[in-house]
């Protein structure tokens, strides 16, 4: 950009009239972002370039010429000013770069902070010059400054890559970013990819192979590419092949290969029906085979059901799409006959032209066993077995066995409950289901289960007495000979008055006794109260006897006076 005195700036400091004066509408210092390789341009009101620009902007160029004025747009003095301009670039591969600059009064050049053109004086005629250097690869800071001290104002710099093949042996970088996108409808690939670094470069090539060789074909032609994509109509053969994009430079020199991507093609060649189709009838149903087809990655297995002459047709059906070239239908009803269809799908998704079939009948086998099942014993019921039915459509009664021995045969049922347990015992169950013909199905898993014991009371205690002494009450009574007694319980009811009238009684424990007891004193206080006591036997599974169940024996006694005194 050329700056002069009366020509206008591109700046980045909003310009705003106010009385017909132009001021910046925004202070000198404000941030200013340049995308490289835009310079950024720093704007110094002395030569040292101290303190705060007086103006930050972009520039595309560095090409000005302010004559005996300062730049326009920014307040600077006509003389002693002075301008910065940097930027930081990828250089790609890097190489010969040649450097021109020219200045009055004074300019420097910088790469990555070290000095390569030094022409710092107060010159009355522009000062000029060309240096040819190499730049290395990757990223680097380019900065140019520049100081017009008196007189005539001007300054220019460019940098460009050399680009004779005698001088540049250096490779282009190779291309980044590679992507292929294939289109099954239209059997073309899209290549798009990153633009290069290189500043010399010339253009693009586009190399094509198989993925099965490791030779190279370029495809792109003998134009070179200057856009970054590229259109491939590779053969629709169903194979995949691999893209690499390469960068050519000026000089001629051509980069390694990109990053490769590949691209499967459309296949649209059918592959051919399977051969060899047999049917085989077998306890796990109709066994079907057939010969692999090459380039097959499915088999699909149709099924017709055979009717009786005259009858309309049935529909046939998909039943299994299978990877392997075989394939069982479990499904098949005994007795029955069936003619089955063998296609073959390739990876492409082409399915073959026509299919191979077979027939076959369905005999009459043992049914399929029945499952999970289960034994869950309830308390005041009994052991509860369930199984899943067999899936055998013939099957008309189950055989249920219990540890080992025939138990029960069930007809159209999956449930039984087992009522003729006994307590504390552990049953074990299997099922076995048995169709039309009287075939077995194999013996089910087995499921187990194991009872509580009695919810029976010990009976009520006998011979109950109870003797009124001045140290409380004695009872006496005959031992109960249940085969699980585990203790005895001593109750004692009192009487109260209900307020109207009437009376009631009220019981309590006093005691826990252990099994062999048979007598129990009752220590209490000797006042002549009319109460009543009962024994309650408690067996190991902890059933007893209710205090109101009729049965129990209740004795009332009346306990002795309190004593005179002497």
């Amino acid at each position: 950009m050329t700056r002069t005195r009366v020509g206008s700036l591109a700046l980045t400091a909003a310009l705003a009239t106010i009385g017909g004066v132009l001021t910046a509408a925004s202070p000198a210092s404000a941030a200013v972002t340049c995308t490289s390789p835009v310079w950024t341009a720093r704007y110094y009101a002395n030569t040292s370039f101290s303190g705060t620009p007086k103006l930050t902007a972009c520039d595309a160029a560095i090409s000005e010429n302010y004559g005996l004025g300062d730049p326009a747009g920014v307040t600077l003095p006509s003389d002693n000013f002075s301008i910065r301009w940097s930027l930081t670039r990828d250089f790609g591969s890097g190489g010969p770069f040649t450097f021109n600059a020219a200045s009055q009064d004074g300019i420097r050049v910088y790469v990555d902070g070290v000095r390569k053109i030094d022409l710092w004086r107060n010159v009355t005629t522009t000062a000029r010059k060309t240096l040819d250097l190499t730049i290395p690869a990757g990223k680097h800071t380019l900065r140019v400054d520049y100081v017009a001290w008196t007189g005539n104002a001007n300054v220019a710099f460019t940098y460009a890559p050399r680009t004779s093949a005698t001088v540049d042996t250096v490779k282009p970088l190779a291309p980044t970013g590679l992507t292929a996108t294939y289109d099954r409808a239209t059997a073309k690939t899209t290549l798009r990819w990153a633009a290069n670094k290189e500043m010399d470069l010339a253009g693009y090539r586009v190399y094509r192979r198989l993925n099965t060789t490791t030779t190279w074909a370029k495809i792109s032609g003998t134009t070179l590419l200057t856009s970054r994509s590229y259109v491939d109509a590779p053969p629709a053969t169903g194979q995949t092949y691999l893209y690499e994009i390469r960068a050519v430079d000026k000089a001629g020199r051509e980069s390694t290969g990109s990053t490769d991507v590949t691209a499967t093609t459309v296949d649209r060649t059918a592959p051919a029906a399977p051969g060899g189709l047999t049917a085989t009838d077998g306890k796990g149903g109709l066994q079907l085979a057939w010969q692999p087809v090459a380039g097959a990655t499915t088999y699909t297995v149709f099924r017709q059901q055979q009717t009786a002459t005259g009858d309309p047709a049935a529909p046939v059906t998909q039943v299994a799409t299978v990877t392997s070239p075989s394939w069982t239908d479990t499904a098949a009803a005994e007795r029955t006959g069936y003619t089955y269809d063998v296609s073959a799908t390739d990876a492409a998704g082409n399915t073959s032209a026509t299919r191979t079939s077979v027939s076959a009948t369905r005999g009459d086998h043992a049914p399929a066993p029945a499952t999970n099942v289960t034994a869950v014993y309830e308390p005041r019921n009994g052991i509860v077995v369930s199984w899943t039915p067999s899936t055998s459509d013939d099957v008309v009664r189950y055989h249920l066995y219990r540890d080992g021995r025939l138990y029960r045969d069930l007809v159209h049922t999956s449930t039984y409950t087992d009522m003729t347990v006994r307590y504390g015992s552990t049953y074990t169950y299997t099922v076995v289901a048995v169709d039309k013909a009287d075939n077995q199905s194999p013996v089910s898993g087995s499921a187990s289960a194991t009872t509580d014991g009695d919810l029976v009371a010990p009976a009520a205690v006998t011979g109950l007495k109870a003797t009124a002494r001045q140290d409380g009450v004695f009872l006496e009574w005959a031992p109960n000979t249940e085969p699980d007694l585990k203790r005895y319980e001593v109750f004692k009811a009192e009487k109260y008055d209900d307020g109207e009238g009437g009376v009631y009684w009220l019981a309590h424990r006093v005691e826990y006794l252990g099994e062999e007891t048979t007598s129990f004193l009752h220590g209490s206080a000797a006042d002549g109260e009319t109460v009543m006591y009962a024994v309650i036997a408690v067996d190991d599974w902890g059933n007893q006897l209710r205090g109101e169940d009729e049965s129990v024996n209740w004795v009332e006694v009346t306990e002795l006076g309190t004593p005179a005194a002497d």
